[in-house]
């Protein structure tokens, strides 16, 4: 799989760019400030509808314009598809296949596969239990698209149920309703809990190889999911050898429901979901501590490192090579990491990354330079493509 274009308009810095790519690696150059990690965040984007700066899409809109455009033309085993998103100020973002509209802007997830590396991944390690999930989850996305409906359904239940838990509380009435909604969250949180707890399963495996590859002689690297109702789970529910088992969604159903209504008087008095999948974490462990905590900056960037290959691993095993963006993370790592993520990622099919200084890029991985420079107007800061060496034009 690569990108064959990429498009943008009104996006973060970019006015307006039309970019043409191909496979192998591609170095995007240039000063701090100038636009380069927007062209990455964008083509993250397209493929799991969110970004890895922000937490909302209207950042991502430049300034002064109601609407911002991505747009990539994808090749993946000779067949050429084209996706597009508008992303809109105070009104539902559209998306397109071919130009040809689609209900939902989800339903463009899995045209384009990526795994991005950034300098943000630190907080995989480092972070709250939310940067964990999110990493799960996305990758279970790209896996299988049609997890994003279940993600989505799963949202709406838990703030359904917690608005209801906060009238209830107050009003002191009836509780029936609030039943009902424990149902609906037990079926979608249980459906989510074994997705992850598969897909821990098959990830295991690969992050304790790639971290050996990282950074060989250090302690082994394993994953245990820890969900909030473990205490009332089989013994070695969540043992991430253990192969799962069809009526996984059955046992952790029942098990949530009972955790639910154990707890309901905790969640009325603080109008909260105590149980459910939005609660878990996904423990990082190296040989028998927690990395969070205990590792070193060293060992935590090797674990981060080594989770985003064991994505692009097992993408792998999946089909076609997913696209490698490399967002100024050589910039973060010393030379011995720097030489063990090239050779590990120089073999994929399309690599994209980004560097202020070329120098930082190991040789491996020296493609293709397009050069990005930016001046300022009237509305801010305007990215543009330049020839390479891209001009010095920081404004800063």
């Amino acid at each position: 799989m690569f990108v064959h274009a990429l498009s943008l308009r009104d996006f973060r810095s970019w006015s307006s760019a039309e970019i043409a790519l191909e496979p192998g690696t591609t170095v995007f150059v240039g000063r701090n400030g100038n636009g380069k990690t927007n062209l990455i965040e964008a083509l993250g984007y397209l493929a799991t509808m969110a970004s890895h700066r922000v937490a909302t899409e209207a950042p991502m809109i430049r300034n002064g314009a109601t609407s911002a455009t991505v747009g990539a033309q994808i090749i993946n085993d000779g067949r050429e598809l084209r996706i597009d998103v508008q992303l809109n100020r105070g009104a539902a973002n559209r998306a397109s296949i071919n130009r040809s509209p689609v209900r939902r802007t989800r339903e463009i997830l899995g045209v384009l596969r990526t795994v991005l590396f950034a300098p943000e991944d630190l907080s995989l390690v480092r972070g709250d239990p939310g940067e964990r999930r999110r990493f799960l989850d996305e990758l279970l996305t790209t896996r299988r698209p049609r997890m994003a409906a279940l993600r989505s359904d799963y949202e709406k239940v838990l703030r359904q149920r917690a608005a209801l838990l906060k009238t209830a509380y107050r009003s002191r009435g009836d509780l029936s309703t609030l039943d009902v909604w424990d149902g609906h969250l037990a079926n979608h949180g249980a459906a989510l809990i074994a997705a992850r707890l598969s897909l821990v399963h098959d990830l295991a495996p690969h992050v304790t190889e790639s971290h050996a590859r990282i950074a060989p002689g250090a302690r082994p690297a394993t994953l245990h999911y820890r969900t909030c109702v473990a205490a009332a789970l089989p013994e070695g529910f969540a043992d991430p050898t253990r192969v799962p088992l069809d009526n996984d969604v059955e046992v952790l159903t029942q098990v949530l429901l009972e955790e639910m209504s154990r707890v309901r008087s905790s969640e009325l008095e603080r109008g909260v979901c105590l149980v459910g999948p939005h609660r878990d974490d996904l423990d990082l462990i190296l040989g028998t501590e927690s990395a969070k905590g205990y590792a070193s900056h060293g060992e935590s960037w090797s674990f981060a490192l080594a989770l985003r290959i064991a994505a692009f691993s097992l993408l792998r095993t999946d089909g076609s090579d997913p696209v490698l963006l490399l967002d100024d993370v050589f910039a973060e790592l010393d030379m011995r990491r720097r030489a063990a993520l090239a050779g590990l990622v120089s073999d994929a099919e399309q690599v994209l990354v980004t560097a202020a200084v070329p120098e930082d890029v190991p040789e491996q991985l020296k493609g293709r330079r397009i050069g990005v420079s930016s001046e300022f107007d009237d509305g801010g800061r305007i990215s543009r493509i330049s020839e390479y060496p891209a001009e010095d034009q920081t404004h800063e």
